[in-house]
């Protein structure tokens, strides 16, 4: 999570279109790595532990299927589970990871804030833990963090927001509504604070009206993800603030609770609205090219999990790892060091484009 004092942040916004370009504008490499170059750090064929979050989205089941591929092909053992059963499961899988004698323990979190006991075993049994996706929280004990920019992330999520009001309607006022992700994942405001230093300054101008008045994080969130949760918000919204006004926008965090605030819209018999989203699957991506959807984020998968990879394959060599931000990713404990790759928006303007390497969505999008 990017923790910023009042002067970093607003440098923070005056820099994101440099963000545009490079995984967080920054090109300095190396990292505070321990490995000398050239000794072996630990043995080809050692085990490595991934610990999955639940499989709320598609990302998170390819992902799976992409760590043990691609470790097992790197001639590791991969050891990688799902947490569907919850924080104390994931906690259950890390300890067990850390006894199996894990080289490298690679972290999808289901809450970050919850795992400081297993992290701290991991690296006492001389492990190296990197957060994947979404950062580990209030602990000394993690090493590294791979991630797409994901406050770039909520700053193109606003900003094709404002883009898609205005292509429909050239001139404000608009009404519109905001949802934030699950308050347990790390990401959920890191997410929501990069759309919301688009948009407040447009809602304090009047542009924007959030006509429910749920302006805050806290008011915004959804937990667990959960589209039926996110479905039953809307309900609620439009019952509440829309019996007669027009609701022109929705910010949506991510696909599935993009395609339940449009559920929600089309049963109550409601013009469809602007709503953004992100992750790119598949259903949304088919949605947007039938111009319901206005836009999703593209975090290819495959990039990320092959980065990570990559850092376990550097680890392995006693290689410094490719580090590219050494300053943002504060967890209240320590300043993690980040790999971060440049997401991309995706409306139906170059949803043809935007996917022409993709096995699945290329097919889909031609």
């Amino acid at each position: 999570m990017r923790m910023f004092g009042k002067a970093g942040k607003a440098a923070a916004v005056a820099a994101i279109a440099a963000l545009a370009l490079t995984a967080c504008g920054r090109t300095d490499s190396g990292s505070s790595s321990s490995n000398s170059a050239g000794a072996d750090a630990f043995p080809k064929d050692s085990l490595i532990g991934v610990a999955l979050p639940q499989k709320t989205s598609e990302n998170w089941v390819l992902a799976e299927k992409l760590f043990n591929d691609g470790l097992t092909g790197a001639g590791f053992k991969a050891d990688v589970q799902f947490a569907n059963g919850g924080v104390s499961e994931q906690q259950n899988q890390i300890s067990a990871m850390v006894t199996k004698g894990a080289k490298v323990i690679i972290v999808g979190a289901i809450d970050g804030a919850q795992l400081g006991t297993q992290l701290k075993q991991a690296k006492d049994a001389g492990a190296t833990v990197i957060a994947y996706d979404r950062l580990l929280l209030n602990t000394a004990n993690v090493d590294y963090y791979v991630a797409y920019d994901n406050f770039k992330v909520g700053v193109l999520q606003g900003q094709a927001l404002l883009d898609g009001l205005k292509a429909k309607k050239p001139s404000g006022p608009y009404n519109i509504e905001l949802f934030a992700g699950s308050p347990d994942d790390a990401n959920a405001k890191v997410f929501f604070d990069g759309a919301m230093s688009i948009l407040k300054p447009k809602i304090d101008d009047g542009t924007l009206k959030v006509v429910s008045g749920q302006t805050s994080f806290e008011q915004a969130v959804t937990q667990g993800w959960k589209a039926e949760n996110a479905q039953k918000r809307m309900d609620t919204l439009i019952a509440g603030s829309y019996t007669s006004a027009s609701l022109d926008g929705v910010l949506s965090p991510n696909d599935t609770l993009a395609r339940a605030i449009l559920t929600s819209v089309k049963a109550a018999g409601k013009p469809l609205p602007v709503v953004t989203g992100q992750d790119s699957e598949v259903e949304s991506v088919k949605s947007i090219m039938a111009g319901e959807q206005y836009s999703t984020i593209n975090k290819d998968t495959r990039k990320l999990v092959e980065h990570a990879i990559t850092m376990v394959k550097d680890l392995q060599a006693g290689k410094q790892l490719e580090i590219n931000d050494k300053d943002s990713y504060k967890n209240g404990v320590k300043t993690v060091p980040a790999f971060l790759l440049p997401p991309q928006i995706v409306t139906k303007d170059n949803v043809k484009t935007a996917y022409v390497d993709d096995p699945v969505l290329g097919p889909i999008t031609k």
